[in-house]
């Protein structure tokens, strides 16, 4: 049965041309570990087709196939031919959404994740968690240890929660330290603010410091990516909008976040809302101000710090910003500035952690045997801490971490950036 008309569906352009060469299979992280084709980028193209041909139906099988890609983004940059299978298992993620809507989704992330203030609610329980001491309790007794593994691993993956939320203390305007020569937008992401707040804090000292008068609207929403990657497009563009009007509204130069993928989704805005007439301007305006906060920087006269940071560093890439923004070099020419920064290349830099948004809850044996042989690179380097600019990889590198019984600090470059620079003596 075709599908219905209405039903946005992806153009045969986008899968018609698969040669199946094969070049996707070896960088595919699900293909290298059960070799199977249905686990593959070439499989998921063509099992799509066969979808969208009438020729297979939309089975929850189907369906399933497309969630188990971790959308790394490494088959879309060497297919030689332009195929980009995981953008094509994404938007069929969307067209199982439309075909057989699903309730809870549009309450999770239409309601609870677009609400800043019911997020802040949400993740209140793990305030009070940290902050009173249950977690302490919970590790000193050891009663950890009698979790089901997968809680195991959840648990670890926490970060040390804030006493609250960035947002709430983070000023809208926060100024330059000496001349203003940039006027940044700085879009603070749901987990930076709610887990990571340390991390976006010294993002903006570091902009302070740097010439720059940062801008944080307080009413700022999710990027959209969680809606993205359980198919709801339609509240991606909701969201979209809001953050588009709220930022344009502030005439920044630059708009600059600190995670790898909110800067993903925002560059999408322009594509997102490229047909809509009445946005597809502003959207276009927004997603040329996009920088990574590492792009920015190395692309300003970054004051070098004189503090240091004496430890071995490694460096994991997000996917989400080496793939989807071109950006890896900056990061590590931020890492390699610092004094005492004995910086090695970790094998695999590039390949992903299993992170992938909630791979850990929806796909935990894979997610786990992909980040087990990540913590075997990272183990091989012998490095004190790994830098990198995702708030889910960070999550998901801090599990492996504990898993394998290394002694590795996981951190954002800008964090050790920060510190070098707060090590410095100032001479009046």
């Amino acid at each position: 049965m075709p599908f219905d008309p209405k039903i946005k569906i992806p153009d045969e352009n986008e899968y018609l041309n698969c040669i199946r060469c094969g070049l996707c299979l070896a960088v595919c992280p699900t293909y290298r570990e059960y070799k199977n084709e249905t686990d593959s980028p070439r499989g998921r193209v063509a099992l799509a087709r066969k979808s969208l041909e009438d020729e297979l139906l939309l089975s929850p099988n189907l369906v399933e196939k497309m969630y188990s890609c971790l959308a790394c983004l490494a088959c879309n940059d060497i297919c030689p031919v332009g195929i980009k299978p995981a953008d094509i298992a994404m938007e069929m993620r969307h067209v199982a959404e439309q075909v057989k809507p699903t309730p809870w989704k549009d309450r999770l992330f239409g309601k609870v994740v677009a609400n800043p203030d019911l997020m802040e609610k949400a993740t209140w329980p793990l305030r009070v968690y940290q902050n009173l001491g249950l977690r302490w309790l919970v590790h000193t007794l050891r009663i950890n240890k009698l979790f089901p593994k997968q809680l195991h691993d959840l648990e670890n993956m926490l970060p040390r929660q804030p006493k609250q939320p960035l947002r709430q203390s983070l000023p809208v305007i926060s100024k330059s330290l000496n001349e203003s020569k940039y006027r940044v937008g700085f879009f603070l992401g749901c987990a930076q603010s709610l887990m990571f707040s340390e991390e976006s804090a010294a993002s903006v000292r570091v902009l302070n410091r740097n010439g720059c008068t940062v801008i944080t609207p307080r009413e700022t929403v999710c990027c959209g990516m969680p809606a993205a990657g359980y198919g709801r497009l339609d509240l991606v563009i909701e969201q979209a909008k809001t953050n588009i009007d709220l930022f344009l509204n502030e005439d920044p130069d630059v708009i600059v976040t600190d995670c790898a993928t909110c800067g993903s989704q925002l560059r999408d805005y322009g594509k997102l809302l490229a047909d809509d007439l009445d946005w597809a301007e502003k959207a276009r305006t927004f997603s040329a101000k996009i920088r990574d906060i590492s792009e920015f920087l190395m692309s300003i006269p970054l004051e070098k710090p004189i503090g240091s940071v004496n430890a071995r560093v490694t460096y994991h890439d997000p996917c989400h910003l080496r793939r989807a923004q071109k950006v890896w070099k900056e990061p590590r020419g931020i890492l390699q500035m610092i004094i005492g920064v004995d910086y090695v290349e970790m094998p695999e830099a590039d390949w992903c952690c299993g992170a992938a948004g909630s791979q850990l809850i929806t796909h935990y044996e894979t997610s786990t045997r992909i980040l087990d042989r990540k913590m075997e690179n990272l183990a091989s380097t012998r490095a004190e801490i790994i830098a990198s600019g995702c708030p889910g990889c960070q999550m998901q590198l801090a599990t492996g971490i504990q898993r394998n019984g290394l002694k590795v600090k996981v951190m954002h470059p800008i964090q050790l950036l920060d510190l070098a620079y707060s090590q410095q003596i100032e001479v009046k």
